[in-house]
């Protein structure tokens, strides 16, 4: 079955085929790193990450290409109020993100361009667009330059906006503009703002505007056409209406098929900083909940809708995957990780179904009973046949228990083989203590762990531990 993908463009769900045989380009709009980031980021990281994997898994090679913007009006203005370089602020957050998404296993991507590395590419798109006449230097002579709106007549085409009905942006003075509609492409230095935040250009010191980066890292790294667009569903407008605009009025051909998430809420409104209400990693680890359980939590919808965040849905996602987790150690103390190659038919058949995650994971859970089943038996061939066509399932997703990626991160690696030591033993002293049918002081020893957080679970290869609640 071929990949069919919900295309934003044409409003509908198409067979995904690659321009070049075997090849994919991607770009995804990363985020501008004017703060920390919180869950809903991470979704579009965990959505994408997903897609990318089905694809190698299918055998396609994938260049996959995330930019950064390390330079807007939000960075400036935090670098004003903190007396701090603009830049400095942009890579702490960026390091910050980088963490986080090591934490969820995601892939790191094939090229991640910041939109400061590439003043030249954007000044030569520019350039174009204005040759031929779809924008044009402001006529105060401040150095802005402006897209032409109204020059490009399929203008709104994407999002299903009208130009008649749209508010003009507010990124200048509408006396710098042919139309108020018209959006910055270059933005002319001012006064209040860092004297390191702006370069040279053709038409005056300044920065660019934000919706220039993405049209030019995306040429210089996919060329003038690429696979696949994606980002969050409110990129949409004006964000990516204007990457279409000034690309292919610049007479590239950009991106064949546009593959947009939906958002996260936190009660009726997205996460966002500037509202004050966002939840970030580090608050749900602290709370208890592993980074593989919240990978789990942010994948198992499908990627075009929405997720109302809740304690109560987190927590029963955690309860989930903890399940998976189980059937996996279990089976793998018993017959052995084995090798996973091939995923079953139904899950394949989801995940071409518009990445279905939600469908691709009760296969999973029904794989699992199978397994749960053959281990009550004892029967190991059907043992180690649901292992490792639940594995091959997991590495799609990215939340394989046995993956090394989930050992338990950057600080919990350090103490691992210290806390590995001490339970082992511990169980040591509780097998002689069984040995010598002592039961008192091997309960007791069974119980220390549990108030230490380690629950003991007898299987017929030995004592098994686990950090945290059994389920």
């Amino acid at each position: 079955m071929t990949l069919r993908l919900y295309d934003t463009a044409t409003r509908s769900v198409r067979d995904f085929v690659p321009s070049t045989p075997g090849q994919v380009g991607i770009y995804l709009c990363g985020l501008t790193v004017q703060s920390s980031p919180h869950i809903g980021h991470l979704r579009s990281a965990v959505n994408y990450d997903v897609l990318r994997r089905w694809l190698l898994h299918t055998g396609l090679d994938v260049t996959f290409v995330r930019n950064v913007t390390d330079v807007d009006d939000k960075i400036l203005e935090k670098s004003a109020k903190q007396g701090r370089p603009f830049w400095a602020i942009a890579y702490e957050n960026r390091l910050l993100l980088d963490r986080d998404y090591r934490s969820l296993n995601v892939l790191a991507p094939t090229y991640e361009p910041l939109a400061t590395g590439h003043i030249t590419e954007m000044h030569a798109l520019i350039q174009s667009l204005i040759e031929r006449g779809h924008a044009y230097p402001a006529e105060s002579g401040n150095g802005d330059v402006y897209f032409d709106v109204l020059s490009y007549p399929e203008y709104g085409a994407l999002s299903g906006q009208k130009p008649a009905d749209m508010r003009a942006p507010e990124d200048a003075p509408v006396w710098d503009k042919r139309d108020g509609r018209d959006f910055a492409l270059w933005k002319g230095v001012k006064e209040t703002e860092p004297t390191d935040a702006h370069w040279s250009s053709p038409w005056g010191r300044g920065r660019p505007g934000w919706h220039i980066e993405c049209s030019a890292m995306a040429q210089r790294y996919l060329g003038d056409e690429f696979d696949i667009h994606g980002g969050g569903l409110d990129l949409t407008f004006p964000h990516h209406e204007n990457e279409v605009a000034q690309s292919k009025a610049a007479g590239l051909g950009f991106a064949r098929y546009w593959v947009h998430h939906a958002l996260l809420n936190l009660g009726e409104s997205k996460m966002s900083k500037s509202l004050g209400n966002v939840i970030d990693l580090d608050t749900l680890v602290e709370a208890g909940i592993r980074p593989v359980e919240v990978r789990y939590y942010l994948a198992s919808p499908h990627y075009r809708s929405r997720i109302d965040y809740s304690d109560e849905a987190l927590r029963e996602a955690a309860v989930a995957y903890k399940r998976i987790e189980g059937f996996v150690h279990r089976a793998a103390e018993l017959v052995g990780p084995g090798r996973p190659k091939a995923v079953p038919p139904a899950f394949a058949d989801a995940m071409n179904d518009d990445l279905n995650t939600s469908a691709a994971l009760a296969v999973v859970h029904d794989t699992i009973r199978e397994g749960n089943t053959a281990l009550a038996a004892g029967d190991e061939p059907a043992i180690r046949g649901a292992l490792t066509a639940v594995r091959a399932m997991l590495a799609v997703l990215g939340i394989d228990p046995l993956d090394t990626a989930w050992d338990g991160g950057e600080s919990g690696n350090d103490l691992k083989p210290v806390v590995d030591s001490l339970v082992a033993l511990a169980l040591e002293q509780r097998a002689q203590a069984r040995a010598r049918k002592d039961w008192a002081a091997a309960d007791q020893v069974r119980d220390q762990l549990k108030n230490a957080g380690i629950q003991v679970e007898d299987t017929p290869a030995g004592p098994r531990w686990t950090v945290g609640e059994q389920h």
